[in-house]
């Protein structure tokens, strides 16, 4: 249960707000002033809500004091001033007194699911090598991920994983099983688009002796091996129509009939299904049953691409290099400025993946102590996006023709083509549309802006001039006259 400060001098507000709290089913404590709270254990709450204005110290002064739980500021004088100097101090939010009860209700729920969210730790997962290792990352993308799996994995239901290759669905999968009560009994993980389909229903359901052609003796079936566990199927959306009917049973009904067997066996299997794909869509054109999809999204995660989690990439990159440098018996390589810099800005197509194999390529071509951006290998033309797709881009003013142009712009290097498209197309596009055409985010492209020095261009209306003052400007101003022998 939630527990809350309330920081407020006058009696008769505090008790009420208190009320109006405890009737939803939160732990409310009271203080009078900033003084008397921070004599209380601050770091116990989940939240403080205090007045602005309070008897010695303001209910600002509470903000540093209270880091990091979340203080959420009452005014009574609504103003935006007031308001704003609170949240530049780091306030969470703020609400003007007379305040709506519902508004009230609805801000505090709000503020309290997203401080949750926040505080969920990433999940300690044994790899298949029985090795642990924990997963990395704490942008808010990846909290909230963390958050669905703690919430997921007890409740023994299906999921569906859904994320780029590369993403790390395995690993989610994983963590699924090791916090659930199934914990103890075998995951077995299957890779949908690695077994032929002639094969696919074998492998998943099993066999017996003389069922087909080479069936030399009867197989057990890697559902069945899971019987008790989990089953974890990724690409789920590259599985053979006939194997998706037959998985729709053991959802259904908990039964699986070897191939060439008349015998129903019942199994206990928790299915995690994973794809990149867009099960939907595929359903529209019969590629996937609609009511294997239905069965399969009780409860979904979607993992976040690398290129949306933030400063998530360096920190993966400086653990995935360390692995790297004890493989390869190099230590003490580190990654240079510009090659850090590359990494934050590349959009990681291949996600996770990709980065390792980069990362893996440094280290063995590095020469010295640092690893460079050459070392890395990341090609400058799959990142960044042609200028065809956004504005018409405007032919060179040397008349150098769209052949020498193209030529051009493909041997300008990552921030030249930066600074280059910026320049070219701010005037017709807001900065959001610039940054969605980049591949990048509003934040990055304004760090972007402040490195290379390339300000936000700034349309500013042209002074008015006064009738007098035009009229004397128009007669003060030679005329030019042209003779027609004149070229122009």
């Amino acid at each position: 249960m939630p527990r809350i400060l309330i920081v407020e001098d006058e009696a008769i507000i505090r008790s009420a707000l208190k009320r109006l709290l405890e009737r939803h089913d939160y732990t409310v404590s009271e203080a009078g002033s900033a003084e008397e709270a921070s004599q209380l254990e601050l770091a116990g709450f989940d939240l403080i809500i205090s007045d602005l204005r309070l008897p010695g110290e303001p209910g600002t002064s509470l903000i540093a004091a209270a880091a990091p739980v979340p203080v959420l500021i009452m005014t009574s004088y609504a103003s935006m001033r007031s308001a704003v100097e609170a949240l530049k101090q780091g306030a969470v939010d703020y609400v003007a007194k007379p305040f709506d009860h519902a508004e009230l209700l609805e801000t505090v729920e709000r503020i309290l699911h997203k401080q949750s969210m926040q505080q969920s730790p990433p999940p300690d997962i044994t790899d298949a090598g029985g090795s642990r290792q924990t997963m990395i990352g704490n942008c808010v993308a990846m909290q909230q991920v963390y958050t669905r799996i703690s919430k997921t994995a007890p409740a023994d239901v299906t999921v569906l994983i859904l994320g780029e290759s590369g993403t790390g669905k395995e690993l989610v999968a994983r963590a699924i099983h090791q916090q659930s009560k199934r914990a103890k009994a075998p995951l077995i993980c299957v890779n949908c688009a690695a077994i032929p389909e002639t094969l696919i229903e074998s492998e998943l359901f099993g066999h017996e002796k003389g069922a087909f052609t080479g069936a030399s003796a009867a197989r057990t079936g890697l559902v069945e091996a899971a019987d008790g566990g989990t089953l974890f199927l990724d690409e789920i959306g590259e599985l053979p129509l006939d194997a998706q009917a037959r998985l729709l049973r053991v959802l259904q009904e908990g039964e699986i009939r070897k191939i060439g067997s008349v015998e129903t066996r019942h199994v206990n299997v928790r299915l995690i299904a994973a794809t990149h794909r867009d099960l939907r869509a595929l359903s529209k054109t019969g590629e996937f049953r609609l009511d294997l999809y239905y069965r399969l999204n009780v409860m979904q995660i979607e993992l976040p691409p690398l290129r949306e989690r933030e400063d998530d990439v360096l920190e993966i990159a400086d653990i995935l290099l360390d692995k790297a440098c004890k493989r390869h018996e190099r230590t003490g390589l580190r990654l240079s400025r510009a090659a850090r810099q590359d990494l934050r800005d590349y959009p990681w197509p291949g996600n996770v993946r990709e980065l390792e194999n980069a990362l893996e390529r440094g280290v063995i071509l590095a020469e010295g102590h640092l690893i460079h951006p050459d070392d890395l290998g990341l090609a400058p033309t799959t990142p960044r996006p042609h200028p065809s797709s956004g504005a018409s881009s405007t032919p060179a003013a040397s008349g150098g023709g769209d052949k020498s142009a193209e030529e051009n712009e493909d041997d300008l290097s990552l921030e030249d083509y930066f600074q280059h498209f910026v320049l070219e197309h701010q005037d017709q596009m807001s900065e959001t549309e610039l940054a969605q055409k980049l591949g990048i985010s509003r934040k990055n492209l304004w760090e972007r802006r402040q490195r290379l020095g390339i300000p936000r261009k700034k349309n500013r209306p042209a002074p008015r001039l006064s009738t007098w003052a035009l009229l004397s400007t128009r007669a003060s101003t030679p005329r030019l006259r042209l003779s027609s022998n004149i070229l122009i």
